[in-house]
């Protein structure tokens, strides 16, 4: 493992964070005494910016961290495993530079282990390996992840803010189901004559619940602080609609291949297959139009387009799965 003699920047955020992890210089071991801990310090030659004191078992799995400061206030005769913080926060081997940055900037610490699938630690990250554009970068993508989903991503919450925050959007989601379950309520008597539609309703939900937040992130990167331009909007939704239109074709024959190889039901594998594409082109158009309907009216479209295009879009997947089922097959 090697160091970057410059501070990492922008252009390095998909490389591997390994490379650049810098050798954990002194590990203490559980059953070592503070003095014992000390004088292993005193004899070995550290930069002056070590934060942390890794602690290894024997089979040098990490299995704690001594800070600095509490290292120095402890009573010579006490163990490191006393002062030691157990549960360690570390960063995975397959990191890359911009994982490992957002564990910088959601976290008030100063240096991270990495470690191997085994708990082994390999090495040491230290702020100072990012520059202030790497970590603002991580801070922004972290909260737009958040958001996105109708959750902020600011630590430090009470159990009271944090109700308060995710409750309204949630709500978002219920409303979705119930009125998802009331509309499968009232085809009833189709799903005990075509059984088979049944069967299907997960993978044509999640079809459309996954392109459609395609879409709305897709959406939200385009999105600028400037005025709400109808004509763009037209651009973005025709863009769209010939792409949702493939991606509906695409997965539809997919999945009508799999109904008719299993069903030998021709007539009800092309049902599925054409609800299945028309599900998803909304879908598509859902997400696109309401982030940038939400823009127009110069609301805030990363908290409130997640979860109101999940549940629109779970609502318009069983209109047309059981319209055109009642359709065709009834």
């Amino acid at each position: 493992m090697t160091m970057s003699v410059a501070p990492l920047s922008a252009a390095q955020l998909h490389e591997p964070i390994l490379p650049f992890a810098r050798p954990a210089l002194v590990v203490l071991e559980p059953k070592q005494t503070i003095q014992d801990a000390m004088t292993l310090i005193r004899t070995s030659t550290l930069p002056s910016s070590i934060h942390y004191f890794y602690v290894v078992d024997h089979d040098d799995r990490l299995v704690g961290v001594v800070p600095t400061r509490r290292l120095l206030s402890a009573e010579p005769d006490h163990k490191v495993t006393e002062v030691m913080v157990h549960n360690v926060v570390a960063i995975p081997d397959w990191a890359t530079v911009l994982i490992a940055s957002e564990y910088f900037a959601t976290r008030r610490l100063l240096a991270f282990p990495v470690v191997d699938g085994g708990g082994r630690l390999l090495g040491v990250v230290d702020v100072s390996l990012f520059t202030n554009e790497v970590i603002d970068l991580a801070r922004r993508t972290y909260d737009d992840i958040f958001q996105l989903i109708g959750v902020h991503g600011t630590a430090q919450r009470s159990p009271w803010s944090a109700f308060k925050d995710r409750f309204p959007w949630l709500l978002a989601n219920v409303a979705g189901g119930l009125i998802a379950a009331f509309i499968a309520s009232r085809f009833e008597h189709l799903l005990a004559e075509v059984v088979v539609l049944a069967l299907f309703i997960p993978i044509v939900l999640a079809l459309g619940e996954s392109v459609s937040m395609q879409a709305v992130t897709l959406t939200m990167q385009s999105l600028t602080d400037g005025p709400f331009v109808l004509k763009r909007l037209m651009v973005a939704l025709w863009k769209e609609l010939r792409t949702a239109t493939l991606l509906g074709l695409a997965c539809g024959a997919v999945v009508g291949s799999v109904v008719f190889l299993w069903r030998g039901e021709p007539t009800v594998a092309a049902t599925i297959a054409a609800a299945i594409t028309a599900s998803m082109i909304v879908a598509c158009l859902l997400g696109v139009a309401f982030p940038a309907l939400l823009h127009a009216a110069k609301a805030d479209p990363k908290i409130a387009a997640g979860p109101v295009v999940l549940a629109l879009t779970d609502v318009a997947t069983l209109l047309f799965y059981f319209g055109f089922g009642s359709r065709f097959l009834a």
